[in-house]
């Protein structure tokens, strides 16, 4: 599962995103980071409505057009969706701007079979998004996650707490810098500096995939089983 770190803030975040999935957010974009993106083996550009949901501030549809046009060689472009659950605009905007869609949990269930034609059109990609808080709503993303094609990508934004999900193909990380400054909290990191800890939340998420299971509880009564038949 791929996870894209989200929207580097200054020079020093993006320096040690390199070799690592960056998303880049439209609403966030800052000229600088063009120097860096040729370090991230992958890209993917958001539209930033979350920021549009938490200011109120309405995204120039337009703008974001032109902006996207401009790295086409990305892995994907979302569209301007509306997290609110206004999801007529949504419908418009991916229509109008481009950018894949994404189904919310504040959209109607039903609207999805309208949104999976409009995501093999765009590219083949198909996000989920939750209207904060998060937490709790496991069973909304597993159902899109089983009602959308297996040749279809999906993405999660900002789901990092449903990663287990197999379905999902990737996510974002929004919070991956306050994460390392998290890190300098504890005793025995807090000599680190914010660049150092930096890279450990990125080597973190470079060997995410490699961590093995955590063992079940039938995991662990067959390990017995077979330790007692052994004895």
């Amino acid at each position: 599962m791929r996870t894209y770190l989200a929207s580097p803030a200054n020079a020093l975040q993006a320096d040690h995103a390199r070799g690592m999935p960056v998303l880049m957010s439209f609403v966030a974009y800052r000229p600088f980071l063009d120097q860096y993106l040729v370090t991230y083996p992958h890209v993917l550009l958001d539209s930033g409505a979350f920021s549009e949901l938490n200011t109120g501030k309405t995204i120039d549809g337009e703008a974001y057009k032109d902006w996207k046009a401009r790295y086409e060689w990305v892995d994907a472009a979302a569209g301007l969706d509306d997290i609110s659950g206004n999801w007529r605009r949504s419908v418009r905007n991916y229509e109008q701007y481009g950018g894949f869609p994404t189904m919310h949990d504040t959209d109607p269930p039903e609207l999805l079979d309208d949104l999976i034609p409009l995501a093999y059109a765009q590219g083949g990609w198909l996000g989920i998004g939750l209207k904060p808080p998060r937490h709790g709503k496991e069973a909304f993303v597993r159902s899109v996650c089983d009602r959308v094609p297996l040749d279809l990508h999906l993405h999660g934004w900002a789901l990092r707490s449903y990663a287990h999900i197999g379905r999902l193909n990737s996510l974002d990380s929004t919070n991956w810098w306050r994460d390392a400054m998290k890190l300098r909290t504890i005793a025995d990191c807090a000599h680190l500096s914010y660049g150092e800890a930096l890279e450990i939340v990125v080597k973190r998420y470079q060997r995410w995939g490699r961590k093995p299971p955590a063992a079940t509880s039938t995991d662990r009564q067959n390990q017995m089983n077979l330790l007692t038949e052994s004895a």
